[in-house]
């Protein structure tokens, strides 16, 4: 039961059997680079399969935060609401989603669920003719720790939150913010004014974009570049001049210039060093098919590495919810 066959690649000589024992054995994780928001490692001795379902995870089922109902007190200005509110959808929000429930249409919106801001903002003319408030950002939304402000109906006491406790311990680290705060939503002129209310609710990327919790995640295979026979001399600096990323390099060799492979992982493989017939049988491209370069780029709601590991507790799960069926 440790091996599967798959015998797709079996034409080719290819044997595309998986065997998890192997793959405890060989697979290994190299982080190259790690900021803020983009995460780059290496997945080797993995299947494809695997690498794919780690990156569909990734876009389209961690959670997180994202604006999802606008209750629209007031706009004045030419931006239709609808617009207006799908704008605010967009815009990302730092706040933890382990900390909030799932919101169904029929659940009341309280501190556990929903995430209240507020967005009130007026464009007026100064005395000198100057336009004060005329660009609306992502940092004049304000979040309400308490929840909604606006009343519902003709009811004055009624508000669209049941909120029962403050919402001050949800956030470690600091306040449920965006993310960026120079997000431009909206241009008013003098006289136009905003007021509003944005609920965000707990969801994920497959529901809508707005809930992905990457910009994008991808892979791609190692690049494999070998010389059969040594390129020297005028052939060598012509490689070296050939190559726009800069992959090869020159080595001095006894007092002969030599070509050597210096920077494969940069290689794109645009075969622009073989392009000319005369190079085809002197630079072999390959790629490793079990090693893969990973980039996670996160929108900034969730550290990259957060999200490569919470990638990995999903597929999880989900092969454990297979097993249980079977």
């Amino acid at each position: 039961g440790n091996v599967q066959y798959s015998g797709a690649y079996a034409s080719m000589g290819v044997d595309n059997s998986l065997d998890l024992q192997q793959l405890k054995r060989d697979f290994k994780t190299r982080i190259n680079s790690l900021t803020d928001e983009v995460l780059s490692v290496d997945l080797i001795g993995i299947d494809a399969s695997l690498a794919n379902a780690l990156r569909r995870i990734l876009i389209s089922e961690v959670p997180t935060m994202a604006i999802e109902k606008v209750f629209i007190a007031n706009n004045t200005s030419i931006m239709q609401d609808e617009v207006l509110a799908h704008r605010l959808g967009l815009v990302p929000v730092r706040a933890p989603p382990s900390e909030f429930q799932y919101k169904k249409e029929e659940d009341v919106a309280n501190e556990s669920n929903t995430i209240v801001f507020r967005l009130l903002t007026k464009c007026t003319r100064g005395d000198n003719g100057e336009i004060e408030g005329g660009s609306v950002l992502s940092s004049q939304l304000q979040w309400l720790p308490q929840g909604s402000r606006l009343p519902e109906g003709a009811q004055p006491d009624a508000r669209y939150t049941a909120f029962m406790n403050t919402q001050t311990t949800a956030a470690p680290g600091g306040e449920i913010a965006t993310v960026n705060s120079d997000i431009l939503i909206n241009r008013l002129r003098p006289g136009q004014e905003m007021d509003l209310e944005a609920h965000a609710v707990k969801g994920i990327g497959r529901t809508h974009a707005k809930w992905s919790a990457v910009a994008t995640a991808f892979y791609r295979l190692l690049p494999e570049i070998t010389l059969p026979k040594p390129i020297v001399g005028a052939d060598a600096e012509e490689l070296v001049a050939k190559c726009p990323l800069n992959v090869f390099d020159i080595e001095d060799l006894g007092g002969v210039k030599s070509a050597k492979v210096s920077r494969p992982r940069d290689c794109t493989i645009c075969r622009e060093c073989i392009r000319d017939p005369a190079w085809e049988t002197r630079v072999v491209l390959k790629r490793k098919k079990d090693h893969f370069i990973f980039t996670i780029e996160s929108t900034g709601q969730i550290p990259p590495e957060q999200l490569f590991k919470e990638a990995i507790s999903i597929l999880r799960k989900k092969s454990e919810k297979v097993m249980a069926l079977i």
